[in-house]
């Protein structure tokens, strides 16, 4: 580590978002000598959570994914629906894989330095500071991960839904999964008129992730979750005989709280924390790699780290979707059910991909067309 505490970059939070960006920076030969830091309370030693993603062909991260599946269901309270997939592959991966593969990766190269310590302050200047528990360290430029402050005291202003989960990963006597699909959403059991449903992804016959998911307003307390996990394994699986194997849980914030307004010429916003997760969705991973391949190519033509991460038009799209669930949390399955069944999987997963074509956009809103988004259009414009 150089002497002086000084770097070149220093990325604050060692997630997905702070070592994709630490792994695109020390791959690239331009950036060769540059000193750059990672900053984090944790060492990233357990598993927190699973990431999923959909994607075309063989992937940079193919050598850690847990499990990929070509075909998906949909169950709404009146159809079922398969998914073909092709020409995608949707594929998991567990946090802690990806944490283990980054810093073995990283820790090969002399340049990058793991500082496990607690982030206090930042002063913003020319070679802006930051200050932990124990020092004190300068950079060039900082990456920065954590929800600004004003995250909580303004978001009254802007519309928000809070995607939040727990989920088991269970183990049964007899084979009961098909390892060949996983489902995407069952909303078969609710949590009364809310948008709620069950995400189920089989890793073999015998083992599989199953998740209870709202996107609410408002959060609920562990028993719920337990009680409907409990529920569904039960009545719509039918497994009376299962053993727990992991547990895990998270809250993602789904808005349109302007995140980006907070990177300045010497602090980009990253991550969570920078409003990389997709507002309508909750989804991050591919969301965060093509953010990181931005930076990367701002930082090259010399331009702010944050140029050009967002496209307007999927924040408006993003917004109006939350709008409706806001005013009209019940229309979850109805909306989700519209654009699944009346749509192709290619225009689905490239709109939200934000890789659409107008005609691509105006099939999914046709798809969508109701009073609730006529009026939700009208309350963002």
């Amino acid at each position: 580590m150089p002497n002086n505490k000084s770097f070149d970059y220093i990325i604050i939070g060692n997630g997905l978002a702070g070592l994709q960006l630490a792994l695109a920076l020390a791959k690239d030969s331009f950036f060769v000598g540059k000193q750059i830091a990672l900053i984090d309370k944790s060492t990233k030693s357990t598993n927190d959570k699973t990431w999923s993603f959909w994607e075309k062909g063989i992937g940079k991260w193919d050598n850690i994914v847990e499990k990929s599946w070509n075909k998906a269901l949909f169950y709404s309270s009146k159809k079922q629906l398969t998914l073909n997939l092709s020409p995608y592959t949707y594929k998991t991966v567990r946090a802690l894989d990806f944490y283990s593969e980054a810093k073995r990766i990283l820790s090969k190269n002399p340049n990058v330095h793991f500082i496990i310590d607690n982030v206090i302050s930042i002063e913003d200047s020319t070679k802006p500071l930051i200050k932990t528990e124990s020092n004190s360290y300068s950079a060039h430029h900082i990456f920065d991960s954590r929800i600004t402050e004003d995250y909580s005291s303004e978001l009254n202003n802007y519309t928000k839904i809070t995607q939040h989960f727990k989920g088991l990963i269970i183990e049964t006597e007899n084979p009961v999964f098909n390892p060949k699909q996983f489902t995407m959403m069952d909303y078969r059991l609710k949590d009364g008129e809310q948008t709620t449903f069950t995400y189920v992804l089989p890793f073999s016959r015998t083992k599989a992730l199953i998740e209870f998911t709202y996107f609410t307003p408002n959060l609920v307390d562990e028993a719920t979750y337990d009680a409907f996990i409990k529920k569904y394994v039960n009545d719509i699986l039918k497994i009376e005989n299962y053993k727990i194997l992991e547990t895990e849980s998270g809250s993602i914030p789904m808005t349109n709280f302007p995140f980006e307004n907070y990177s300045t010429k010497t602090i980009t916003k990253i991550g969570t924390g920078g409003g990389w997760i997709k507002g309508s969705t909750g989804y991050s991973f591919k969301n965060t790699e093509k953010k990181v391949t931005k930076i990367i190519e701002n930082l090259k033509q010399k331009k702010q780290p944050s140029y050009g991460l967002f496209k307007k038009k999927y924040k408006f799209y993003d917004k109006i979707f939350l709008k409706v669930l806001l005013d009209e949390n019940d229309k979850g399955e109805w909306i989700f059910e519209q654009f699944y069944a009346k749509n192709s999987i290619e225009t689905m997963f490239r709109f939200l991909d934000e890789d659409s074509s107008f005609l691509e956009e105006f099939k999914i809103m046709k798809s969508l067309f109701s009073l609730a988004f006529i009026k939700a259009f009208f309350k963002t414009l």
